[in-house]
């Protein structure tokens, strides 16, 4: 692979590849965060406590990223797509840059969780539990109009993401 290629921002297919895997381990993250909040307050079920617990997963969720981003730059999805996060010079982050790249993040995907719900209020839709679904893909709307193809919170704060060296396989 030539260093020109790891100058290049990954394709929205990866990207979105990674955020689909990125899902599934967030399921275990938002599981553990959820169960550990529910020991510690005895709670019964989830709307005990909502806000709490909002702001909890928050916090979880936004703790691995910034741990998993701070280590190497990468998520264990970032890994497998051979992505990486850098900074405007290509080193990793500082973990200041990283808290406000995941608080950044989340207006387009509130955005996103908004129209779509809407949506689904104004055409009588059955179920408004697409918006889950559908929501986090706001964030790529930004990228179609980025002349680099980056997200807008990566676009404000001088973070990229750079297709990554592929690891060596042992023999």
């Amino acid at each position: 692979m030539n260093d020109a290629h790891l100058d290049e921002t990954p394709n929205r297919l990866r990207r979105f590849a990674c955020m689909m895997y990125e899902a599934v381990l967030l399921f275990g993250v938002v599981f553990l965060a959820g169960y550990l909040l529910d020991t510690l307050t005895q709670s019964r079920n989830a709307l005990e406590l909502r806000a709490a617990r909002q702001a909890w997963l928050f916090v979880a969720i936004g703790a691995y990223f910034v741990l998993c981003w701070r280590r190497r730059g990468q998520t264990l999805p970032m890994k497998t797509w051979n992505i990486r996060l850098v900074d405007r010079h290509g080193n990793t982050p500082s973990t200041g840059l990283l808290i406000l790249r995941y608080i950044l993040a989340w207006p387009l995907v509130l955005a996103g969780a908004a129209v779509v719900w809407g949506a689904a209020l104004a055409t009588g839709w059955p179920s408004v539990d697409m918006f889950i679904v559908a929501a986090p893909f706001a964030i790529f709307i930004w990228s179609w109009f980025d002349p680099d193809g980056q997200f807008l919170h990566d676009r404000i704060l001088g973070t990229r993401l750079r297709n990554a060296p592929q690891a060596k396989k042992a023999r």
